[in-house]
């Protein structure tokens, strides 16, 4: 299997030893950006108990929130697939997008012009300084993946993504797809 490098629009899976990282155990990330100053990315696959409405009561939609990661956890990021209705929308790649104008998105959502799998909505990011993603990828915390659900990446269900991804990488993966999620537990 070719080693892939760090690059917006690839995944980031978990390693299976990454137990006990509350953050990013069985993590799937998106990554949004991957440059010389550093990364940021978005975990797909945590669902919060948030709905879109109690974070901003001028929607009037319930759609889900998911922690996208530790840092910035007070701020709402978002990524999405419909570019054409979001002004200032920066293209990941394989048609998603990051960002955009949220002042369209409100009333494009109240007016149901916006269906919940074609955007998702994060409380904080995931984040690394230059270097420090490399180094994580060179101490095994890490899989690097290739996107192969471009923009429908955004309606993966999060239940199982994980679990997919890894019975994907196969081999040795494959006696962790049905481990429970503490071993402790076993």
């Amino acid at each position: 299997m070719e080693a892939l490098k760090p690059q917006k629009g690839l995944l980031l899976i978990a390693e299976p030893s990454i137990i006990g990282d509350i953050s990013f155990n069985r993590s799937v990330i998106l990554l949004a950006d991957h440059n010389t100053i550093g990364s940021v990315g978005f975990i797909l696959n945590k669902p919060l108990d948030f709905k879109l409405n109690e974070l901003v009561p001028e929607i009037h939609k319930t759609f889900k929130v998911y922690n996208g990661g530790p840092v910035e956890q007070e701020n709402l990021y978002f990524i999405h697939k419909i570019p054409e209705m979001i002004p200032n929308s920066i293209e990941i790649a394989s048609g998603i997008y990051w960002g955009g104008d949220f002042e369209s998105i409100i009333h494009l959502i109240n007016d149901s012009k916006i269906r919940e799998s074609d955007i998702k909505f994060f409380l904080g990011y995931s984040g690394w300084e230059a270097e420090q993603l490399i180094d994580e990828l060179n101490a095994n915390s890490w899989v690097i993946a290739k996107n192969t659900y471009s923009s429908n990446v955004i309606r993966k269900p999060s239940r199982t993504f994980w679990k997919e991804k890894i019975q994907e990488l196969g081999g040795d993966y494959l006696l962790w797809a049905n481990a429970p999620e503490n071993p402790s537990f076993n």
